[in-house]
């Protein structure tokens, strides 16, 4: 999906992943000491048993156990303590499993609820649904000749997961055409690219879009240099918008590998665990090009940890909005009946000391994912950069340059209405799909489409559209590209015409000063530290 979507289709989606996914490490990572003596633990749970006794007993409707325990008792009890620890049932803990590892066995392809049905949103670059030729916009009647008639959007993608090599046939609906189309297509595995694009978007120039940190983040960087040459790499524009964080070890990896051997990316400490910090291992200092990282309000944990490293570094420019502000350190803890348990134990602080977490102790944990203060920072917790910049911490990571770019209300609502995925999709339910890379919206397409909004209630003036004619056609041919191409041929299309990437691109030269200011400031360190 293109990135322009996001912030209207996926915020509620990235804050929720967030909550349970940032900043995730093995409870083999680390001790937990007790946290009551036995007589607080027996006290408490003796007055939990009578309570339950007597709900059990008096109740109206009979009690499910598991439901009023793994749902009600466990949840509210995480509650108290802070807005990231969280219990997961069999299904979530699975799921969670699966987001880490990076992979699952299925047709690939993304789906979303449309009118009571389930529709194709797009199918990934070279999976067994791209290979078969479903498309955007088609619509799953039929799984293995079960309607999905009253399924659920997650039901039905359950429905088409299943073992490698294994058939699965899906009856489909497409605009334009009179008769279902039968699609039978073999599961394969399907990984999950946390590297969404990878690209030289200008000569020696390379974007990098990473979505999420998995177990494969790390390892999909380095083929994505090798794959470009890194040798032939000038500058580097670093792309964390809306990734929502996760596996610890792999932020850390990520940020290493810019920095030179040795330098401090990250370290936590909590009640029950000493401080522990996290160096750069995969570090080199010949990677002395330029880096520009972008973030937003949808930037957190892990990605937090990146940009902090980079930016206390003095190792990248960071431009964009402030970025989340989760700091908490979760471990998680495998617990029977293949459930788990994700608990808060230490805070995460960047090389130069500043507290990544925002503050949660005042206002409800709604205010704290939707919050509007995100100007907010502590004053108290400023600390340098390498190179003797003043940061501060307390509120996520604060961008060297903020970088908003907004949209008119005309083009809100037509984003809002999923406009362009629709008419895309009919359109080419009676056009050919064959088009070459030079192709563009003509006079008779954007007419088309006009009047295509006319007739399902957007309301709008012809000066609205006229003055909006560049961004239609835009995001008209974003939609096409995967559509004619592939998801992916859109993706690198979508950095290219973003406005805060063509600034990034801009401010690599302001990137280049920070990265020599902080080398002369280490050779002014050097002479200074006595020498044995």
């Amino acid at each position: 999906m293109a990135r322009t979507l996001r912030p209207f289709l996926l915020s509620l989606a990235l804050v929720g992943f967030c909550a349970f996914l940032g900043g995730l490490f093995g409870s083999d990572s680390l001790s937990v000491a007790a946290a009551a003596t036995e007589d607080d633990l027996s006290g408490g749970l003796k007055q939990f048993t009578s309570v339950y006794r007597l709900v059990e007993e008096n109740s109206a409707d009979k009690v499910d156990p598991d439901k009023s325990i793994f749902k009600g008792a466990i949840p509210g009890m995480l509650r108290t303590l802070d807005p990231h620890s969280s219990f997961f049932d069999v299904k979530d803990f699975a799921n969670l499993r699966e987001e880490q590892r990076g992979m699952y066995y299925g047709v690939g392809m993304t789906v979303q609820p449309k009118d009571g049905r389930t529709v194709v949103v797009a199918p990934f670059t070279g999976s067994p649904a791209y290979k078969a030729g479903i498309r955007p916009g088609d619509v799953i009647l039929e799984v293995n000749d079960k309607r999905t008639d009253g399924l659920t959007t997650t039901q039905v993608a359950d429905m088409l997961k299943g073992p490698k090599g294994t058939p699965v046939q899906i009856l489909i609906a497409r605009e334009g055409v009179d008769k279902p189309i039968t699609f039978n297509v073999i599961r394969g595995e399907i990984p999950r690219h946390s590297v969404e694009t990878a690209f030289f978007i200008k000569p020696g120039i390379m974007y990098v879009d990473v979505q999420s940190f998995t177990e494969t983040t790390s390892k999909e960087i380095e083929e994505a240099f090798k794959k470009l040459g890194e040798q032939n790499v000038k500058g580097l524009v670093l792309d964390l918008r809306d990734n929502p964080g996760g596996l610890l070890n792999e932020g850390v990896a990520v940020a290493g590998r810019f920095l030179r051997r040795g330098q401090t990316v990250v370290s936590h400490r909590g009640r029950s665990s000493p401080e522990k910090p996290y160096s750069a291992t995969n570090g080199s200092s010949s990677r002395d090009y330029p880096i520009v990282v972008l973030v937003n309000r949808y930037s957190a944990s892990a990605a937090e940890i990146v940009a902090g490293a980079l930016q206390d570094h003095d190792r990248a420019y960071i431009i964009g909005d402030n970025t989340f502000g989760k700091g908490l350190v979760q471990t998680v803890f495998p617990l029977s009946e293949n459930t788990g348990l994700a608990l808060t134990t230490a805070k995460y602080y960047t090389p130069s000391g500043r507290l990544i977490q925002r503050d949660y102790s005042n206002g409800s944990f709604y205010d704290y994912y939707f919050r509007k203060d995100i100007e907010t920072k502590n004053l108290m917790d400023a600390k340098m950069t390498d190179g003797g910049r003043t940061v501060y911490g307390g509120a996520g990571i604060s961008p060297d340059e903020k970088v908003t770019f907004t949209y008119n209300k005309f083009q809100i609502d037509l984003l809002r209405r999923r406009a362009f995925f629709d008419f895309v999709a009919k359109y080419f339910g009676a056009h050919d799909t064959n088009i070459p890379k030079t192709w563009t919206p003509d006079a008779a397409m954007l007419q088309e489409f006009r009047e295509y909004l006319l007739k399902n209630g957007t309301q709008f003036t012809e000066q609205d559209f006229a003055e909006n004619t560049e961004w239609v056609k835009t995001e008209l041919k974003k939609e096409a590209w995967i559509t004619c191409f592939s998801r992916d041929e859109s993706l690198k299309l979508a950095a290219e015409t973003d406005p805060t990437v063509v600034k990034a691109l801009d401010d690599l030269p302001k990137a280049r000063t920070l990265l020599e200011n902080a080398k002369k400031q280490m050779v002014r360190n050097d002479v200074r530290s006595p020498r044995n």
